[in-house]
């Protein structure tokens, strides 16, 4: 029991002295593609292609809020083709509205991959020239750490490298 004990001090000893002479930086990514000047143009681009379609969606809402309230308030008065035929063209309403979000969630999840990918490509070089020319052994993409310590996290330069390319 001593011998394992004396072998795992002697190797794990010069493990630690050389530790100490690497150089560690953290990236936060998911804020480089919330904050930074690249992320917010991408934002704003995919948010102007998706205008027209989501004021369709709107109008088909209205479309089926007015129907509904036509059904509801008038449904007694009216005859009995008149109210299925109201109700069938809401149901056709509401399902053509359900198909229509749906479809621009998809792409706008699609638009949203492609940009980010984009954004994601011009990182990785600027974190690779940050690490070339800060001499940094080691740079790990952190999301969601417990801790880590501002001294080793570079996602303000990186940002910063990012808006000025």
């Amino acid at each position: 029991m001593v011998i394992v004990f004396i072998t795992i001090v002697s190797i794990s000893e010069p493990a630690m002295v050389f530790a100490g002479d690497i150089k560690i930086g953290v990236v936060n990514t998911e804020k480089i593609l919330r904050e930074s000047l690249p992320a917010i143009q991408a934002q704003k681009k995919i948010d102007q292609e998706f205008v027209p379609r989501d004021e369709d969606i709107k109008r088909m809402a209205v479309q089926a809020k007015t129907l509904q309230d036509k059904l509801e308030k008038d449904s007694t008065a009216m005859e009995e083709t008149e109210r299925r035929n109201l109700e069938r063209n809401l149901a056709n309403l509401s399902r053509e509205y359900q198909r229509a979000q749906r479809q621009m969630r998809e792409d706008l999840n699609v638009r949203q991959n492609e940009e980010y990918s984009v954004i994601l490509e011009r990182t990785n070089r600027a974190i690779s020239k940050i690490a070339e020319t800060e001499k940094y052994d080691l740079i790990l993409q952190l999301q969601d750490s417990v801790y880590r310590s501002q001294r080793i996290d570079i996602t303000d330069k990186v940002i910063k490298a990012l808006e000025n390319e």
